[in-house]
């Protein structure tokens, strides 16, 4: 099993209600701060995300909901500190890996892509899902890679005069014929 992250939330799949369960889940301000470590933030104010899971198939879950989140973020421009906020929908499959692969050899003597397929579930480890790495993760596909400030604007340095050339008497004696 790989190593535990920041937020953790373990849920077990098997033992989901049939007809689901909802699960709100809000980082601890060391958790907030761990991630803001982890994602070179200057701070996470909150974060939070309200998640449905429900049964799919054997030993499956369908997790929907959503994750809010904020916090301040750099400036690319200008260096300077800024509010931001992360309002992500969640809507994710996990299988076993049993299943998962089971899934996988049926589609490959042919196997054709759509851009409507759904993407292969996420794994189910162990019987159990971690709904607070899911939560940090959709938090981080929510985050802008560029952050910039409302109004800055990045201005070009001016050019620098070009250097005194040693040909330059040359290029200003005439021309011989």
């Amino acid at each position: 099993m790989t190593e535990a992250g920041p937020l953790t939330r373990m849920v077990r799949v098997d033992a989901l209600p049939q007809d689901g369960r909802t699960v709100t889940i809000e980082a601890s301000p060391a958790e907030r701060e761990a991630l803001a470590s982890l994602y070179k933030l200057p701070a996470i104010a909150a974060l939070t995300a309200t998640l449905r899971l429900d049964p799919a198939g054997r030993g499956g879950a369908r997790v929907t909901g959503a994750v809010h989140g904020e916090f301040a973020q750099t400036c690319v421009v200008s260096l300077e500190p800024f509010p931001g906020t992360v309002d992500e929908v969640v809507d994710m499959r996990f299988a076993t890996q049993a299943e998962e692969e089971s899934g996988r050899r049926a589609g490959r003597e042919t196997l054709t892509i759509s851009l409507a397929d759904e993407d292969d579930p996420d794994p189910v480890i162990d019987g159990k899902i971690d709904l607070g790495a899911l939560t940090a993760e959709i938090f981080a596909l929510g985050l802008d890679p560029y952050p910039r400030k409302p109004g800055a604007e990045f201005v070009a340095p001016a050019e620098p005069a070009p250097p005194d050339s040693p040909f330059a008497a040359l290029a200003a004696r005439p021309a011989k014929r």
